[in-house]
């Protein structure tokens, strides 16, 4: 006949077991903390936000996004740093970023703090506003083009970096 425990644990030893203090990790001695940069770094990660071809994202606020890549079709109101809109993406609405790129349309009005890149694929129509600009040969333009007045990109920097301090 078999015996349970030369198949199975003893339960007492499963209580002594349980019982026993489990040793902490050893901790290496020269392992530098982290600097405050790299604390920060941790803390905020960049948003992305991408809207794949197909996608229809209609009737929204887009906010607190790092950067927004569009592939598909969006309407919508955009505050962002980065605006990538793919050869097969479509953006009607209101953006204000840091910097576009823009390979498909884009139809609205559109603000650009830093530098905004047109591509010969890309067409642009409406109120466009931007800081620089780079418009490559086929691209299309129309409507109210316009550079930003240099002490309005320096207040908007200066408020951004007082609100992110």
């Amino acid at each position: 006949m078999l015996q349970k425990d030369g198949f199975f644990r003893n339960r007492r030893d499963e209580s002594f077991r349980q019982n026993q203090p489990i040793a902490p990790a050893p901790v290496a001695a020269n392992t530098p903390a982290p600097s405050e940069t790299e604390k920060k770094h941790e803390e905020r990660k960049e948003s992305k936000l991408v809207v794949g071809p197909d996608i229809k994202l209609k009737g929204v606020e887009i906010s607190d996004c790092d950067t927004l890549v569009v592939e598909g079709r969006v309407e919508a109101t955009l505050d962002s740093r980065i605006l990538e809109i793919a050869e097969t993406g479509v953006f009607h609405g209101t953006i204000a970023v840091d910097q576009a790129e823009i390979r498909g349309r884009f139809e609205g009005e559109i603000t650009v703090r830093k530098q905004l890149v047109i591509h010969g694929t890309g067409k642009v129509s409406g109120k466009v506003r931007y800081a620089k600009i780079k418009i490559e040969e086929g691209a299309e333009v129309s409507g109210d083009l316009a550079m930003l007045d240099k002490s309005a990109t320096a207040s908007i920097r200066e408020s951004k970096r007082v609100a992110n301090a």
